[in-house]
């Protein structure tokens, strides 16, 4: 439920940000004064560069081009895959996490790491043709009073024109962002565990104690997506480009040294400011509620 509701919340920032990461954003030009020396006039020339609007710049433009309705795009495929999604990925992270305890020394950062690549393997696979749907309707352009495909209509189109190899598009960047869900886990994992050797004395009241764990294990999320996304997130702007409609960009390693040649490095990271807006609080909020509800289980089966 609280995955469902974040999802709906948060969809105009995930199109934002999608817009953003695509080849198709409309850059606009900036003319820079650069004053050249040794020159026989002395005079300044104009030197154009190109910049990249900014996310309240293409909010404005969605909205008086596209209207309200237009950042609520894949919306639908997001609610049907949120849940799904969440639990596949934390019914194999913790089926892992008991595997793996029995090979390494249990709790251990190795056991935390494999658990949570296991598990983003898992559901990246059975879960990307609906974000790449998904995807693909976000990025769909429409003027103000046209009818936009929905889910269905999109999923149709592009297995009539790219068959069902089409729904895997920006697969292997799905896989090279497991780095993220490995880098967000073992942070915090070890913040966790930090959380445990100073949290309140056992003689403290049981509801404090429960409130200040609860809370702590939300800024832990927090931190650790944070740091995580940072670090992982070119992964993303190259799986946008990957899965955008009769683009150049082909592979994984061939789009990462497209788009640094054409763009620049800054390029893969257009967009980070609406994902961390985006992800940090829902994953903080996802992260700290399944450790409650583990919390409850076990308090109940004592």
């Amino acid at each position: 439920c609280g995955g469902t509701v974040g999802a709906i919340f948060t969809c105009p920032l995930e199109v934002i940000k999608t817009r953003l990461q695509s080849s198709k954003l409309a850059f606009r030009t900036v003319y820079y004064p650069q004053v050249q020396l040794g020159t026989i006039s002395g005079e300044g020339v104009v030197r154009p560069t190109s910049v990249s609007p900014g996310l309240f710049s293409v909010l404005k433009s969605i909205l008086e081009k596209e209207g309200p309705r237009s950042l609520f795009r894949g919306l639908g495929p997001n609610l049907v895959g949120v849940a799904p999604s969440r639990a596949v990925y934390f019914a194999c992270y913790s089926k892992a996490k008991e595997q793996f305890n029995s090979m390494f020394v249990p709790n251990s950062n190795i056991v935390h790491i494999c658990s949570a690549g296991s598990a983003a393997f898992i559901t990246n696979s059975l879960m990307n043709p609906i974000w790449m749907v998904k995807t693909r309707m976000q990025l769909e352009r429409k003027v103000r009073g046209s009818k936009p495909m929905n889910a269905l209509q999109c999923a149709r189109y592009v297995y009539q024109t790219e068959g069902v190899r089409g729904f895997y598009r920006g697969l292997t960047a799905s896989y090279a962002g497991i780095s993220e869900t490995i880098i967000c886990f073992a942070i915090y994992e070890s913040l966790k565990k930090h959380l445990k050797e100073v949290q309140l004395p056992p003689s403290s009241n049981g509801t404090e104690r429960t409130s200040t764990s609860f809370f702590g294990l939300m800024v832990a999320a927090a931190v650790s997506k944070g740091c995580a996304s940072c670090i992982a997130y070119p992964h993303e702007v190259i799986r946008t480009r990957l899965r955008e409609e009769g683009t150049k960009y082909k592979a994984f390693l061939q789009t990462a040294r497209l788009v640094a040649r054409e763009e620049g490095y800054l390029a893969f990271y257009r967009g980070l400011f609406a994902q961390l807006i985006r992800q940090i609080p829902n994953t903080a909020i996802v992260l700290s509620t399944y450790e409650l509800i583990v919390y409850l289980l076990e308090d109940h089966a004592k």
